[in-house]
């Protein structure tokens, strides 16, 4: 992956996590409360945010350092995102409690995301 598409897509999940927290925050928030998932809902745009920060500065560190780990990395991170944040998504609105299986996974994902970071900061730094 290279540094450009990092920063792409780093930009678009940037932009959806301001979008998804302000449609769970005005436009979903009274299917949320029914649910009782409000802040099932918040903790996937939180980690949303915080790994869209982490690929973003991971696509800055591959603008001037090339190393796999930073591609793996960078591929967890997304990988993680989608599987973290999304199972939380779609267990707040649908209520599904078996999604709350699934959600470590992309747990386990974003774990795997920084270490590979270490490993490419530690190697090649």
């Amino acid at each position: 992956m290279t540094a450009k598409t990092v920063l792409v897509i780093g930009g678009i999940l940037g932009a959806l996590s301001v979008g998804i927290g302000a449609f769970g925050a005005h436009g979903l928030e009274a299917t949320l409360s029914a649910n009782g998932r409000l802040e099932t809902f918040e903790t996937g745009v939180k980690y949303q945010f915080y790994h869209t920060f982490a690929l973003i500065l991971l696509g800055i560190i591959m603008l001037n350092i090339q190393s796999n780990y930073f591609n793996y990395a960078s591929i967890c991170f997304i990988i993680g995102i989608a599987i973290f944040s999304g199972s939380l998504y779609t267990l707040s609105l649908t209520n599904m409690t078996w999604l709350g299986a699934i959600t470590p996974i992309g747990g386990l994902s974003l774990i795997l995301g920084w270490v590979f970071l270490v490993l490419g900061v530690y190697k090649n730094a």
